[in-house]
């Protein structure tokens, strides 16, 4: 799955990245332990420009009684989302991209489980796959929310953890989120694992397993040796 990933970047340059001229975001500021229920920044676009806005991580189905269920749809899996009441219908017509520029996974180790962060060599921005709906109480109240895909792990991540997120190549994004695409044979072949070869994974502090710790310390480089106080 995906449950823990990093925004490290500046509103302007996730602006310039996803040519976006402006936003209703007052304010963003760098994130580095972004976890599941909290407010995500995604990418949609609709039908002429791209948008970027804030959703809360766990989809919520329209047809749902709780919102609560979005604690159970932090991620959809790529190979069966299609199949899936929750996420056929966003599949085809509500598709976003969640900026990262990495991803937590935890590595089993003879020491106890070891965080690892996920990263392109390069160190830019990449674009998850995601799926938003809009959930609407009796009451009036309305959630919008996001889930993120993910995908067989490639040869980097199998080592670490037995899924990873889709993450898309730039090339890709423009026919991801446009919304006039409803044929998923169009959308199915972008939901494969990244090329190991442009990603890197790197061990970093215990400390990012409390979602109360956010701060730049979470993506330094970690030597398990290291005595650290992290609470």
């Amino acid at each position: 799955m995906c449950g823990r990933y990093t925004l490290t970047v500046t509103l302007e340059e996730l602006m310039v990245r996803y040519m976006i001229d402006e936003t209703m975001i007052p304010f963003h500021r760098p994130k580095y332990n972004v976890a599941p229920s909290q407010l995500v920044l995604a990418v949609v676009n609709d039908g002429r420009i791209n948008r970027l806005g804030e959703l809360k991580w766990g989809l919520i189905p329209p047809w749902a009684d709780d919102p609560k269920i979005g604690f159970q749809m932090l991620n959809a899996r790529s190979e069966t989302a299609a199949d899936k009441r929750a996420f056929g219908a966003p599949l085809r017509c509500k598709r976003c991209l969640i900026p990262a520029d990495g991803f937590y996974e935890w590595k089993t180790t003879a020491g106890g489980k070891q965080p690892m962060r996920i990263v392109l060599k390069s160190r830019s921005i990449f674009s998850m796959a995601g799926l938003y709906e809009t959930w609407l109480s009796p009451d009036g109240v309305r959630i919008n929310s996001c889930t993120i895909l993910t995908t067989s792990p490639n040869a980097l991540v199998a080592p670490i953890h037995d899924r990873m997120p889709v993450i898309l190549r730039p090339e890709d994004e423009t026919l991801w989120l446009d919304r006039a695409v409803t044929d998923l044979d169009a959308v199915k072949p972008l939901l494969r694992p990244y090329d190991p070869d442009q990603l890197e994974a790197y061990a970093v502090p215990p400390a990012v397993g409390s979602v109360k710790n956010d701060d730049a310390s979470l993506i330094a480089p970690y030597k398990a040796d290291e005595q650290l106080e992290f609470w």
